[in-house]
This record gives structure tokens, C-alpha cells and sequence, in this order.
């Protein structure tokens, strides 16, 4: 049996499911970390974790700084991401590439001139992996790491810079062996700052345990499709194939056949429209979902969303999302939040999201919060 359920349905559940409903309280058990939180210089991993927390900490504490329990590092499609620490070696493992096919899919500008130098994929892979390591044993500049490793390496692997009149090993490449290096962000650092990863293993020499994030992405942003999967990892969707994990039920959602670990059928099914709002920064995990015109079907409100660069964060009433908002400091104690709502946002919503953005303004350590509405 199929089951079939509507747009209102699929984002009530993914809602729940990232823990948007502020189930939790303790910032390690939140579900989203299991793929990690991507985070920027514009904190959003700890505003996307403090929009899920029923509470936040008193005073200066900072759980999401707490380096015992989290690290920033490269891992999903080279992206920095916020991740516990107990998950590091099991990531590790589940994203390194499963083969030659799998590696080529995940490179870009890099490669033609390793095809071209005989450098496969794979060997590519490794090769910058452990050069990196080597490279970062104590906290280092990421300019400083990028130009060791660039004389490490091959000349294959790297590209002359117009800009600053140099050769650079390709950033993409680099990025993507961070977590198998064992490199990690130091907190807040800009231009980043990059550490050895304590106690790290050694670079994998094959994945495993790659059905696991497979089902994890399933479990938070499905119903999805393989191809959505793939997308979301940075790779095929023949490559993802055998990775594609057993226990799952078809769902028709929204018209699309897709799939949901058969656990969560439940609360899917039982999943309705939440009568709260949110305030979530760009990068969100509810943004990561592959599936766009599910998430904001309009393409012109589409282009709004997601920008090339600089995106806005996202306005949520209801489990949807209903407008974009930016912020920035007005004086010393200030947030200014500018809302462009995508329809009309009424009189209790705005009451809510007020409260919202002075939640947001302490975790930017600001005490005061104003909202302004755009047409």
C-alpha cells in the first residue's frame, strides 16, 4: 500500500522532525545534528540549534561552544558544519567516497587537470586528505594551511589565483577531506582558524556506515527521493543506490513518489499544521531539503529564498515558510529585523515573532529586538 499525503503534511513532519517544535531541551539529543548543522561567519548553526531549544541558557553560557561536546568542521559536500564530537569518526567513515565513480562525482573544477595528470579521483581523495593532516598540527590560518598543502601536493592540484598571483591547491577539494583529515574550525575565528582534530583516526581507506546518514537524511527531510538524497550528499544517485537503506515505505507526497524509514510512518501520518512560528537562519536545516518547490512552490518566491549568495533567513507560520527576514545591529544593544513576508502576516503572528527576534538578539548578545515589515 502507497501511502499518500499532501505539501501541509510533508512540512508538519519534517517540522517535528528537526525538532522545531522544541521537544528538546538538551542541545546534543537535537535530531538535526545527525547530519550536522551547517554553520557560517553569521553564527547560523547556533541560531538554527537555538530555534529548536525550549530555552536558552542563562546568562553567558553557550552550550554550542562547548568544544567537549561540538566541533565545526568540513564535512557535507565540503561545507563547514557544526557536529558532535562523539559522530566525528563515524561521519567520517559513512562520507568518505565508495569508489573512483563516486569521488569523480563529488569533484568539480579539479577535474580535468587530474584526468589529465593521471590522478584518479579517488587517489585524489586520500592524497589531499593525508597532505592536510600532515599540514595541521597545531591551529593555523586558513590561508596559511592552504599554501603548505599547495606545496605538498602535485601541481595537478592545484590552480593559479588571478586575484592574489598565486597557485592554490583547488578549495573544494581541500574542503572535502577536512573531516577525514581530522581538521577542525576553531570557534568564531574569521578568516577561519583551522586545529588538528584531537585524538583523530586515521584518513578511512573505505567508507562504512554510509546507509546510516542515508536513512538520517531520509528520517529528517522525507518523504524524499533518492535523487534528493544524492543532491543533498553531493553525489549521484547511481553512486547512492547502494547505499539505500532496507525498511523503507513509498510515500506519494505531494504527487511524488518518495520514501520514509517505515518508523517514522506514524508520525508522519499523524502530522498537522503547527500553530507556532520561527525564525530560521539561512542555511537552516529545514532549508536543506532538496526538494525546493515542495518547500516554496512559487519560483519567483523560490529565487528569494535561495540566493547565489547572501541568502536572507526564512520567516516559518505554521510549518511554512511565509516570508524572508534579515538583521543587523543597531547600536550596542539593538537587533533590527527586517520581515518580506510573502503574503499577508497577521496581528498574532507578528506578536509571536517579535518574541522570536529578542530570542534571536540574545543569542547574538544583544537584550533588544525591533521588527519592521516590508510589502
Amino acid at each position: 500500500m502507497v501511502v499518500e499525503v499532501g505539501r501541509e503534511q510533508v512540512l508538519a513532519y519534517r517540522a517535528a522532525a528537526q525538532g522545531l517544535d522544541r521537544s528538546t531541551d538538551d542541545p546534543v539529543e537535537l535530531g538535526v545534528l545527525d547530519l550536522g548543522v551547517q554553520h557560517s561567519a553569521a553564527h547560523t548553526a547556533r541560531l538554527a540549534l537555538s530555534a529548536r531549544l525550549p530555552r536558552l541558557p542563562e546568562g553567558d553560557a553557550d552550550p554550542f561552544a562547548d568544544e567537549g561536546a561540538f566541533a565545526v568542521l568540513w564535512s557535507v559536500r565540503g561545507a563547514p558544519h557544526l557536529h558532535r564530537r562523539a559522530d566525528l569518526t563515524h561521519l567520517a567513515r559513512a562520507l568518505w567516497p565508495r569508489g573512483e565513480a563516486d569521488a569523480h562525482s563529488r569533484l568539480a573544477a579539479e577535474r580535468k587537470p587530474l584526468k589529465e595528470a593521471g590522478i584518479g579521483a579517488l587517489e585524489a581523495f586520500a592524497t589531499a586528505a593525508k597532505a592536510l593532516r600532515s599540514v595541521v598540527t597545531r591551529p593555523m590560518p586558513k590561508g596559511e594551511v592552504s599554501a603548505a598543502v599547495t606545496r605538498k601536493l602535485p601541481d595537478a592540484y592545484a590552480y593559479d589565483c588571478r586575484s592574489c598571483k598565486a597557485r592554490h591547491v583547488y578549495g573544494g577539494l581541500l574542503q572535502q577531506v577536512g573531516l577525514p583529515a581530522g581538521v577542525r574550525q576553531e570557534f568564531d575565528t574569521s578568516p577561519p582558524v583551522l586545529a588538528p582534530l584531537e585524538n583523530r583516526p586515521a584518513v578511512p581507506n573505505k567508507p562504512a556506515g554510509t546507509v546510516d546518514v542515508v536513512r538520517a537524511y531520509l528520517r529528517l527531510h522525507g518523504p524524499a527521493t533518492a535523487g534528493d538524497a544524492a543532491s543533498y550528499f553531493g553525489t549521484s544517485q547511481a553512486e547512492l543506490r547502494h547505499s539505500w537503506p532496507d525498511g523503507l515505505v513509498e510515500v506519494r507526497a505531494d504527487g511524488r513518489k518518495c520514501w520514509l524509514p517505515e518508523e517514522d510512518l506514524t508520525a508522519l501520518r499523524g502530522a498537522s499544521a503547527p500553530d507556532y512560528v520561527r525564525l530560521l537562519p539561512p542555511l537552516d536545516p529545514f532549508l536543506q531539503s532538496r526538494d525546493r518547490d515542495l518547500l516554496v512552490p512559487d519560483p519567483a518566491r523560490q529565487k528569494e529564498v535561495w540566493k547565489i549568495l547572501g541568502n536572507p533567513g526564512a520567516v516559518l507560520v505554521r510549518g511554512d515558510v511565509a516570508g524572508v527576514w534579515r538583521a543587523k545591529s543597531a547600536g550596542r544593544k539593538r537587533l533590527a529585523v527586517t520581515v518580506r513576508g510573502f503574503g499577508r502576516i497577521g496581528r498574532a503572528e507578528r506578536s509571536l515573532l517579535a518574541k522570536e527576534a529578542e530570542r534571536m538578539a540574545g543569542v547574538r548578545g544583544l537584550t533588544e529586538a525591533d521588527v519592521t515589515y516590508e510589502s
